[in-house]
């Protein structure tokens, strides 16, 4: 029997490794910038198209490369930063690997040009799927210029998977985040097609957080500083007030090196236990820089995780580091008041004079009733307000409130057994029982036994009816007296862009006025009372988590997004004539027994089940 096991040819063998080390237009944007940080750049231009599927420049004033450097430079497993395998736990470069640029090469078309500093000419390299069609010498600028052209051209079905440009440019800002952030010492700027995007010039590292996410963090970080013999922690976090319901602006950077690491997440979270909501969660920018030696960085393909050698001491002294930040704020005022410049003229007090507290006199037979204009308008009030009362309840006749039981569409189909249970006839609601408990539920004795609403649940059924009937009826929206002003992150901008045509259909009016900033105009009137701050925040991280759902029906995603953070009835104390109402919206709904995300919004506890309770 022949031998049936061969080697690949190196073609192969490189689409291969591509495939672990590039996935897409982001993977070789990241691999890129950290070649041109270890080249010592100080000024790096990051030029796409096409969210990077068209073309990838990548411009550095880095040390350059020599002639044979730079054809070495294409080869598996070729690099200048290791020599043996003991240099594997001591590495404090980036990209060190030496497989990016021959897996670039492998599935697209690339443009080399590279000068060493003091060097008359430089070298050009052509490379297109791992064949090389040229080498020659060529005038360039000293450091080096990478053209990444037709990405995956000849891996069409690698191509095909990749996501919309929005998508995919949300991915490369991810990356380029992930490097200059840790990097306020090195120039950055991004174009993406013709359009400047970043222009990040050195700065601090406060500086650098601020023109990468925005304006608005300038009132919002503490800084983070502490020194041990093992480990070094610095950076900022975000102060209390500033934590969101969403995981956003959340990184960990270890030896200048981006990492996720669930273990250090809950050490910055323990420590702002008590300071904010259970169901929110905290900012932070924090650098830890310690022994190569302690940590293994190659055990992952992106190298985004790694092991430390004593999980536990990093843990204590992360939490520590940021428990001490949240004391100094809390010690130290965060804003500066003017004294009234009127306490500086006052006269000072002679030591001879005689201090008494101020008298005041009563008049103990003062009858305000005596005033004759003053009792008429009470009496005229008093009876304004009895001759009224009635008109509260003047559509509960008999003390009963009707409930119009509709047809469950076919959003309902799925829970329409369990509905059956707990329906129950028209005129059971008396408004002499109704009454809330904590603030959530709506209680009501009905025949069947108790009647039990979720006032959030209920709430959420309502507005997302509402919502969906104003998309289709392009209902008008009330105008903002003081508009809201929305601060996002460029990734969240882009995509917040993207949906303001779908927000407008809503009733929600968005006008874009920077990169970073919104401004919200006009909402639906069931909407004044709300966060939108809170509301849009929430909606772009699962937009940002379900892009392919989303896509599908985005017109209802939003609505469903929308009722489900909305708040102005969550945990709130509602007089008998608003739960009256929201006891007939809910019912007047199409799927009144189900909120949209699929929760009960009611429920009966039979009278047997509660008489068990007592035996």
């Amino acid at each position: 029997m022949a031998d049936i096991i061969r080697l690949l040819p190196d073609s192969v063998a490189n689409q291969i490794a591509a495939g672990e080390v590039v996935q897409r237009p982001a993977s070789a944007i990241k691999e890129m910038l950290e070649n041109a940080i270890d080249s010592g750049a100080t000024e790096i231009k990051l030029i796409i198209k096409d969210a990077g599927k068209t073309l990838i420049q990548l411009i550095d004033n880095g040390c350059g490369m020599s002639d044979t450097d730079a054809r070495m430079s294409f080869e598996r497993h070729a690099t200048s930063k290791i020599r043996n395998a003991d240099d594997l736990f001591a590495i404090r470069t980036l990209g060190f690997r030496g497989e990016a640029l021959a897996s670039i090469a492998a599935i697209a078309q690339v443009e080399l040009k590279t000068k060493r500093h003091g060097e008359e000419v430089g070298t050009q390299i052509i490379i297109e799927g791992s064949e090389v069609k040229s080498q020659t010498a060529c005038q360039c600028s000293e450091g080096t210029s990478i053209s990444v052209k037709n990405l995956f051209y000849n891996v069409p079905a690698r191509r095909n998977f990749l996501k919309s440009d929005k998508v995919e440019m949300g991915h490369i800002l991810n990356e380029f985040y992930h490097v200059s952030l840790p990097n306020p010492d090195i120039a950055f700027s991004l174009y993406s097609n013709n359009s400047e995007v970043f222009h990040l010039t050195k700065s601090s590292l406060k500086q650098r957080l601020i023109n990468l996410f925005g304006n608005s963090y300038n009132q919002k970080l503490i800084p983070v500083e502490l020194n041990t013999d093992l480990i070094t922690i610095s950076g900022f976090i975000g102060k209390p007030e500033a934590a969101k319901k969403t995981r956003g602006d959340q990184y960990f950077f270890v030896n200048n090196r981006y990492i996720k690491h669930a273990y250090l997440y809950h050490a910055v979270s323990s420590a702002f236990t008590e300071l904010i909501p259970g169901d929110h969660f905290p900012s932070y920018f924090l650098f830890l820089d310690v022994d190569p030696h302690s940590i293994d960085i190659n055990i992952h393909p992106t190298k985004t995780e790694i092991k430390f050698v004593d999980e536990h001491y990093i843990y204590n002294v992360l939490r520590a580091a940021v428990k001490q930040s949240l004391g100094k704020f809390n010690i130290t005022p965060s804003i500066d008041f003017d004294i009234e410049a009127s306490f500086n003229n006052t006269p000072p007090i002679s030591s001879s004079t005689i201090i008494r507290a101020p008298q005041i006199k009563l008049n103990p037979n003062y009858n305000p009733f005596e005033d004759s204009s003053l009792s008429q308008k009470l009496t005229k009030k008093n009876l304004s307000n009895n001759e009224n009362w009635e008109k509260l309840y003047s559509r509960h006749a008999d003390n009963q409130i009707e409930i119009p039981l509709t047809q469950q569409n076919n959003e309902n189909e799925k829970t329409s057994k369990e509905s059956n249970d707990t329906q129950f006839s028209e005129n059971e609601v008396s408004n002499k029982n109704i009454f809330q408990f904590q603030d959530k539920y709506i209680l009501s004795n009905v025949k069947s036994g108790l009647l039990i609403i979720d006032q959030q649940a209920a709430s959420e059924r309502i507005l997302f009816e509402k919502l969906l009937l104003k998309q289709q009826n392009n209902s008008s929206s009330q105008h903002q007296l003081f508009p809201v002003s929305i601060e996002c992150p460029l990734k969240d901008a882009e995509l917040l862009e993207e949906m303001r045509d779908d927000l407008k259909d809503t009733g929600i009016e968005i006008d874009r006025i920077s990169k970073t900033t919104f401004i919200v105009n006009a909402v639906p009137i069931e909407l004044a009372d709300e966060d939108m701050n809170s509301i849009i925040e929430n909606m772009l991280e699962n937009f940002k988590n379900n892009p392919t759902e989303i896509k599908s029906d985005k017109q209802n995603q939003i609505a469903l997004l929308i009722a489900k953070n909305s708040t102005s009835r969550s945990k709130k104390t509602l007089q008998p004539e608003e739960m009256y109402h929201l006891i007939d919206e809910l019912f007047a709904c199409s799927v009144p027994y189900t909120s949209p995300s699929g929760r009960p919004t009611l429920t009966i506890i039979s009278s047997d089940e509660i008489e068990k309770r007592f035996k």
